[in-house]
């Protein structure tokens, strides 16, 4: 039996409606052995956890003993999205230096000291950071006001908006041991929330981070220009690929005609019917399933049924081509080596003959 599961905390919509949708598209293909469930752990031995061919996770990033329990479940083999060990891995700052490396424009950053020493650490601890601080490059280069949040938080949580040094360094007070990231503000026309399944299948919302939360999917904005949604289905496809998730949002703001990548950084994104509407929540529901299908199709037990990005594997595969041509390079040189051999050969035997023939 190829199971396929959901791993929840509080929300209720998305999960369920998951469950039911696989089920019936199960049944209406035809497909044996195969259903859909929300996860249940009794136990978790180490490498033994054979049990789901998938599982969709929505809460793993805040409770330690998930995260735990779904890499032991993909090192069996197990198909997990997302893929546990590049989430605990990644983060915003730098997944903000990934997108510069790949062309996709991003705020202008810095990554700040935390206000508060950690513990166990002294002055000594940081005797290479130079002090003081050199604050006034970062505010020439951001300028102000600016947006100040955690280098790898999430869920719009302790982020602020600073209108000038004085303000930065008074709320940075109260961030205490978060690693904060200051970034220049974008004054955008056009704003746009991404769903990403499967790093290509891209459906892009019209959204307006400044209502309420409940209100920021915009069901009737104003058109916006193709070649601006072309650019932003091609960043999502572009970050999507270089970071490996297979379920993600991202989020452009749009700047004279340039959508710079704000937050692409949401394995578990919100897909409430209540927040996201009936017609984005439909399509969240029938592209996951498909997914989630297409998936435990391919699932072969013992083997690693992880999505890893391009920058992942990328540096796996340097080194093979790095021993290759040093292999090739060998192998070039002992053919020099007999060739050499075999040329200096017959003036040996020369210079003997001479020697025979002087005796």
């Amino acid at each position: 039996m190829k199971k396929i599961g959901i791993l929840f905390g509080q929300e209720d919509t998305f999960p369920w409606a998951f469950i039911d949708r696989v089920n019936e598209k199960i049944e209406a293909e035809g497909i044996k052995d195969m259903k859909a469930e929300a996860v249940s752990i009794d136990t978790v031995e180490q490498a033994k956890s054979d049990e789901y061919a998938v599982i969709i996770d929505r809460i793993s990033q805040d409770v330690p003993f998930y995260r735990a329990y779904l890499k032991n479940a993909a090192i069996t083999g197990t198909a997990v999205i997302n893929n546990p060990f590049w989430w605990s891995a990644d983060e915003k700052f730098f997944n903000n230096a990934l997108a510069e490396s790949i062309g996709v424009p991003v705020p202008k950053t810095f990554i700040l000291p935390t206000s508060h020493r950690p513990h166990d650490t002294t002055e000594k601890s940081f005797r290479n950071m130079k002090f003081p601080f050199n604050w006034e490059k970062m505010f020439d280069t951001i300028g102000f006001p600016a947006y100040m949040k955690p280098h790898d938080g999430g869920g719009w949580k302790s982020v602020y908006r600073v209108e000038s040094p004085e303000d930065l360094w008074a709320k940075h007070g109260e961030t205490e041991n978060l690693v904060m990231m200051l970034q220049e503000e974008i004054e955008f026309k056009e704003y746009f929330r991404c769903y990403v399944l499967g790093t290509d299948n891209v459906h892009i919302m019209q959204y307006e981070p400044r209502n309420p939360h409940h209100l920021r999917y915009v069901l009737d904005g104003e058109p916006v220009d193709k070649k601006i949604l072309d650019l932003v289905k091609k960043y999502c496809i572009k970050l999507n690929k270089a970071l490996g998730y297979d379920f993600n949002t991202v989020e452009f703001a749009v700047r004279d005609g340039i959508p710079y990548a704000i937050d692409f950084c949401n394995p578990a994104p919100d897909a409430d019917i209540n927040s996201v509407g009936q017609e984005n929540f439909d399509w969240i529901v029938e592209n996951a399933a498909n997914m989630a299908i297409s998936k435990a199709k391919q699932y072969k037990k013992g083997k690693m049924n992880l999505t890893w990005g391009t920058f992942v594997k990328d540096q796996v595969a340097a080194p093979k081509t790095a021993t290759k041509r040093t292999v090739s390079k060998k192998n070039t040189t002992k053919a020099s080596a007999k060739k050499t051999a075999v040329k200096k050969a017959p003036a040996k035997k020369a210079a003997t003959k001479k020697s025979a023939a002087k005796k």
